[in-house]
């Protein structure tokens, strides 16, 4: 799991929720790694898109979903502030055809890779926002997704890691902000830890853009 956004010390580290994650990035690594993404994502599998799309995921880590997406003939670009991150990610991930990213949220400016995207992965990052920044995060979201592409977040629940930033964010809360974006719920699950940490328990969500056929003027 990645219970993060990125980096202390980074160039783009002013980011609270980045803190802690440098220093422990070598263990971070191994623990990232230690399962899949099948495991992670087994709720929300059937609605990543079958054929070739272009995906953003963001908080990308290790590259461990990111590689697994490329696998599948996915155009993906994983955003990871965290620079002792990325290296680990560059090393394990390095056949894996990934554009690297060194960007944060809520901003995500993205201008080496402008334009839109099938699906955003945020995969455990949107509880290290507070509600201000989650309220900008969703609406660049939603305005980086394509019509009907669709923003997989999981939001971990339990108690906070010492030297953390980080909020217990409802589902509820998750798709109320997104709607008010224009994006709808197609999904919404929780699960247990795959780490067996006592008291975590994880929540995800798929919400989808409108289809702009269906768009209001």
């Amino acid at each position: 799991m990645r219970d993060r956004l990125g980096a202390d010390g980074d160039s783009v580290g002013q980011a609270r929720g980045t803190a802690g994650y440098a220093r422990a990035a070598d263990v971070l690594a191994v623990q990232y790694e230690e399962v899949t993404f099948g495991e992670v994502h087994r709720d929300v599998l059937s609605l990543v898109p079958a054929g070739h799309a272009r995906i953003l995921d963001i908080g990308a880590g290790t590259g461990r979903d990111a590689a697994a997406l490329a696998a599948l003939g996915h155009s993906v670009v994983a955003v990871e502030p965290t620079a002792e991150l990325r290296v680990h990610g560059q090393r394990i991930h390095a056949g894996s055809a990934i554009e690297w990213v060194d960007d944060v949220m809520p901003t995500l400016a993205l201008r080496q890779c402008p334009g839109r995207f099938d699906a955003v992965f945020a995969t455990a990052v949107w509880m290290h926002l507070d509600a201000e920044e989650r309220g900008q995060a969703m609406a660049r979201i939603s305005a980086l997704l394509m019509p009907d592409g669709r923003f997989f977040v999981s939001l971990r629940h339990g108690p906070v890691p010492d030297g953390r930033h980080m909020f217990d964010v409802s589902a509820a809360e998750t798709v109320e902000l997104g709607a008010t974006h224009g994006l709808r719920t197609l999904l919404s699950s929780e699960r247990s830890d795959l780490h067996g940490r006592d008291g975590v328990r994880w929540s995800s969500l798929v919400l989808q853009a409108q289809d702009s056929r269906n768009a209001p003027d």
